[in-house]
């Protein structure tokens, strides 16, 4: 078994035993929350009080992954819910070092979040500055969404970046991620597992989860 963290998106999960959904979650590392505004993705999620009340509901990281155009605005609202991780989309924000240097004052993982289009070489003067780097497998926006095979080798060049430059940045992927890529994942470098639709579909989340860790 890999020691690849698993993050269930709640994206796809029951809101209305959101409670119940939760407690299924036992096996999981962290809850990832995508938070959507309908402008920079085509959809809209969920805001602050629902995200207060998860962090009322489970005592597991909560990793938000923020698809807006203004992600500067959620941050200090973040962290007052107390959530540990924060990705935002790099073309969305003019200062992306001051942001994550803010994020990471306030005791808050710091990642960037790149599309499947977005090519790695923008991350060429920040890698250092990253906790993680969030890799898109899909277009962002929807759930149940299928992979996009040509991410596996862009993981693969983002570890080899991140070795080279002796870093401890992870690498996260998310969309499409079920039991029949994960393996192929996890041999490519990634840290992180993102799972929605395949996890909450699942008669058994807990075997769901094993299944992804391979």
């Amino acid at each position: 078994m890999s020691n690849v963290l698993i993050a269930p998106s709640v994206l796809s999960a029951d809101f209305g035993c959101l409670a119940q959904e939760l407690d299924k979650l036992l096996t999981a590392d962290m809850i990832h929350l995508d938070v959507m505004d309908g402008h920079y993705v085509p959809n809209l999620s969920f805001g602050y009080p629902l995200i207060k009340r998860i962090r009322q509901l489970t005592n597991k990281p909560l990793d938000v992954h923020l698809m807006v155009t203004n992600p500067s605005d959620y941050i200090d609202r973040l962290a007052e819910i107390g959530v540990q991780w924060i990705s935002f989309h790099q073309e969305c924000e003019y200062h992306s070092h001051r942001l994550l240097h803010k994020i990471r004052d306030l005791g808050i993982k710091a990642g960037l979040a790149l599309n499947p289009a977005t090519p790695l070489n923008t991350l060429d003067s920040i890698l250092p500055d990253l906790d993680y780097v969030l890799l898109m497998s899909v277009n962002p926006g929807f759930s149940a969404q299928k992979f996009i095979p040509g991410v596996l080798e862009k993981v693969r060049k983002l570890r080899a970046m991140i070795d080279a430059a002796g870093l401890a940045t992870l690498i996260e992927v998310d969309g499409g991620v079920n039991s029949e890529n994960a393996p192929s994942l996890i041999s490519a470098g990634v840290d992180i597992l993102v799972s929605a639709s395949y996890i909450f579909n699942s008669e058994d989340y807990t075997k769901a989860i094993e299944n992804l860790r391979g």
